[in-house]
């Protein structure tokens, strides 16, 4: 008995770690129109940098959750002078949960680009 216990709590323990494991895996790396949330969007009450990513004829907005990354390219990348009309274009790489049925995702790196 003392066996089987001890078999199932290291079960446990491996599950553990490669659940925290695989949330590595959950990386993901978005190309779309950054524009501000708040500026641009008109969907938030204070300045948040917002992407809108378009895959297959459907869009998507991300909304990028406020850390030292996304703060910096605020107002670096121009997300905060960007519209509708004139988005900046960026790539984010980072991970994606969803909230009150929106995407947030924390970025690890924000840059511009590349031109199509």
């Amino acid at each position: 008995m003392r066996k089987l216990l001890m078999l199932a709590v290291a079960a446990v323990m491996f599950s553990s770690v490669s659940a925290l494991m695989a949330n590595d895996d959950k990386k993901v790396t978005i190309t779309g129109d950054g524009m501000c949330a708040k500026c641009a969007l008109k969907e938030t009450t204070a300045c948040q940098n917002a992407v809108i990513e378009d895959k297959d004829g459907k869009k998507t907005t991300y909304y990028i959750v406020k850390n030292d990354v996304a703060d910096a390219a605020h107002q670096k990348l121009g997300f905060c002078r960007a519209s509708k009309d004139k988005p900046v274009k960026v790539k984010v790489t980072g991970t994606v949960e969803e909230k009150d049925g929106k995407k947030e995702m924390t970025a690890e790196k924000i840059e511009k680009a590349d031109s199509e």
